[in-house]
């Protein structure tokens, strides 16, 4: 008992450390809240029309930072559905097997019906042996969470959550709003902060919160930019953070656009259809997180047409998540307009080609 009683301390101690980074910037926007409304609004600037629009504008962005912010932090990351993990009898034999073409044989029975259309680097079917699961495309294992992650993008410290297919908007939104407060601030702290160098403010507590709330400000903004800029680019390639590091590999080898449909329909993926939605912080990217439309899915022969893998078994699970979840195919149908139809024909039979030529195969876990 006393090694199962040192790993849950243990466990515990860890949990409460990896809040620290969210509680530092809790700490830091609400001393920027203090500073701003009451030292720099309500006690150094004397125009009444000035302090009010000011209020105004900042409490709006304001409330849109916190917003997105709090949903980036408290949405729970989706996991794989349950047609990817292995049932009861799969995982016995897959444990009365060595790790042969026996094994193998295996993955291939269970995975020939799914929309996996990505490999590991070596050809086989992607396998996660601590959550004994066939990995989706673009979904990975987060050591820090011990878990399989849709569409994975990375694991933030400064939201402690996993980035992934449930949350990237809103880790998006975070950034722009983010950023968008620190320029604000920046901006119309400006002429105080120029004030405080000519001696122009009075001999204040005032005048030390201004100080430091634009070096805050400015600071926070240049490492802001980068980042979201960069976040930007991902979205416009639709990459996430490891497909940018490390290209996916599909049957016809590496392709890091292999996700790529166009900049319009990249942005819809994480964004969703309605522009009404775009800027604000609720759920309406585009597809279930299991399959993704890709511009190399006709390329190979032996690849199906179709990822078809939203049957209905899909569909109802993914309808019993938080998210307004779409299948696939739904979002195919306006996602590739522009490309040739997907029939279900055309899948069944390449999916008759699938089984008469599937590749080796090894198992692989990917931490």
């Amino acid at each position: 008992m006393a090694p199962s009683g040192s790993r849950s301390i243990k466990r515990g101690c860890q949990r409460v450390l990896y809040w620290i980074p969210v509680l530092f910037i809790a700490l830091i926007v609400a001393w920027s809240y203090y500073a701003y409304v009451f030292q720099l609004c309500i006690e150094s600037i004397e125009d009444t029309g000035q302090k009010v629009v000011y209020l105004l504008v900042y409490h709006a962005i304001f409330i849109m930072f916190v917003w997105a912010y709090w949903q980036t932090i408290f949405t729970r990351p989706m996991n794989p559905l349950k047609e990817f993990h292995l049932s009861y009898s799969d995982k016995e034999l897959l444990e009365r097997e060595d790790r042969g073409e026996s094994q193998q044989e295996i993955l291939r029975r269970i995975a020939k019906d799914l929309p996996i259309y990505t490999r590991t680097n070596s050809g086989a079917i992607r396998f996660c042996d601590r959550c004994q699961l066939l990995k989706p495309d673009r979904c990975h294992h987060c050591s820090v969470c011990d878990k399989c992650i849709l569409k994975m993008d990375h694991h933030c410290p400064w939201v402690n959550n996993c980035v992934g297919f449930s949350n990237y908007k809103f880790f998006m939104l975070f950034l722009a709003y983010s950023l968008l407060y620190c320029l604000f601030i920046t901006a119309t702290d400006l002429q105080y902060f120029i004030k405080f160098w000519t001696n122009g403010l009075p001999d204040t507590q005032a005048k030390f919160h201004i100080l430091f709330l634009f070096f805050s400000a400015s600071m926070f903004s240049v490492s802001l930019a980068s980042l979201f800029t960069y976040h930007c680019w991902l979205v416009c390639k639709n990459r996430s953070t490891l497909e940018a590091v490390r290209a996916p590999v599909f049957r016809h080898g590496t392709d890091k656009n292999g996700f790529s449909l166009g900049f319009s329909k990249n942005f819809r993926q994480v964004f969703g259809d309605e522009v009404k939605y775009w800027p604000i912080p609720v759920f309406s990217s585009l597809g279930d997180g299991c399959s993704f439309p890709s511009c190399l899915v006709n390329v190979d022969p032996e690849q199906p047409c179709s990822p078809t893998g939203s049957n209905s078994a899909n569909k109802g699970a993914a309808e019993g998540r938080h998210f307004p979840s779409k299948p696939l195919r739904e979002s195919q149908s306006r996602l590739l307009t522009s490309t040739p139809s997907w029939s279900e024909s055309d899948s069944a039979t390449d999916k008759d080609k699938k089984g008469a030529s599937n590749p080796g195969m090894t198992i692989e876990n990917e931490a």
